[in-house]
């Protein structure tokens, strides 16, 4: 089979493997599709090169269908349509509370340990979410990404008739803004990126430039003074940390959904004056998953139009280095079968 493997200083090589056969317990994937997220790039760009065992394959946005079972896996069939909640909780404690998402021996699959962008992918049982015959396994690889959305969205309870922010616009953001936007709430999204931007209000989203519109000031007439229930903070950078406590409203909540490698300076003082609440949230449960894959096949929502291209697997090397060069993209695929 082929695989594709992260080497380090910003190197994929790509080769033919003989294909194993599933663990017990185990499932084995012919993998359809993989996302490059933000993550992946963070890999490759070395970041993350203390955790990622090279050589290694990487990768988790991904959907397929069940090539083979190992011994004692019950409940699925070869032939199903899948994607994998890359969540390996078997190290989990008494003193992780039962909290398995986020417990603290918590491995992420494609992270630390081998991941999807291959053509055959075997992975333990437990991370299998089926999805209908007729789902679509383009789509079905938003589904992870698609879930961290979902995640944050249940975290803040968000309600219909309530104004959501979201700041950033990237492709968390813009999975945010529509998961947001299926709860019935009024969401604004803010972005400064003018391909984006134009995207977003493409699918009717309510969009300000914050380099051209102050936007606590234009929260402030569209609200009549209140201000946003719920800020979704995706952007991760210090300006958007600052902008977060000053467009919240009185009791407005606060989800930090990007991932700040270093401390930031945040205004306390907010968080008294308005009762404010600050709710962090990281990956998913199964229910977000659940969400995730209903949102998909429902077929309501233009998650086509969020992927920017698709290439073959073996062009991986490519892929990295073109996303670089595009901060207008969103989510590229790889078609794992070619």
């Amino acid at each position: 089979m082929l695989t594709t493997r992260y080497e380090g200083n910003r190197t994929f090589s790509v080769s033919e493997v003989e294909n194993e056969s599933p663990a017990p317990g185990e499932v084995q994937i012919k993998v359809a599709y993989c996302g490059i997220c933000g993550t992946d790039v963070h890999i490759y760009h070395g970041m993350m090169d203390k955790r990622v065992r090279t050589p290694q394959p990487i990768g988790h946005e991904m959907s397929g269908e069940i090539a083979a079972l190992g011994e004692g896996v019950t409940g699925l069939r070869v032939g199903d349509k899948v994607v994998v909640r890359p969540l390996d909780n078997r190290g989990e404690l008494p003193s992780d509370k039962g909290i398995s998402h986020i417990c603290k021996n918590l491995k992420f699959i494609g992270i630390d340990s081998p991941g999807a962008m291959q053509q055959y992918w075997n992975v333990p049982a437990f991370t299998i979410h089926t999805l209908k015959p007729a789902t679509d396994l383009k789509l079905a690889a938003l589904i992870e990404p698609l879930a961290v959305a979902c995640h944050d969205v249940r975290l803040v309870e968000l309600r219909a008739g309530e104004t959501a922010v979201v700041l950033g616009g990237g492709p968390i953001g813009m999975l945010v803004a529509f998961v947001a936007k299926s709860t019935g709430a009024r969401v604004v999204l803010s972005e400064v990126n003018p391909v984006r931007i134009e995207m977003a209000r493409s699918w009717g989203f309510e969009v300000v430039n914050p380099t051209e519109t102050d936007l606590k000031s234009y929260l402030e007439q569209e609200t009549d003074g209140r201000l946003a229930d719920v800020v979704f903070e995706v952007a991760g950078v210090q300006p958007a940390v600052d902008t977060m406590t000053e467009i919240a409203g009185l009791r407005g909540r606060i989800v930090v959904v990007a991932i700040h490698g270093q401390p930031r300076p945040v205004n306390l003082f907010q968080f008294f004056w308005k009762e404010l609440k600050l709710i962090g949230a990281r990956v998913y449960e199964p229910e977000d998953y659940e969400k995730a894959i209903e949102l998909v096949t429902s077929n309501e929502y233009p998650f086509a139009e969020l992927i920017t291209e698709v290439r073959p697997l073996r062009d991986i090397q490519r892929a990295f280095e073109e996303i670089d060069l595009n901060p207008s993209g969103m989510k590229v695929l790889l078609d794992c079968q070619q």
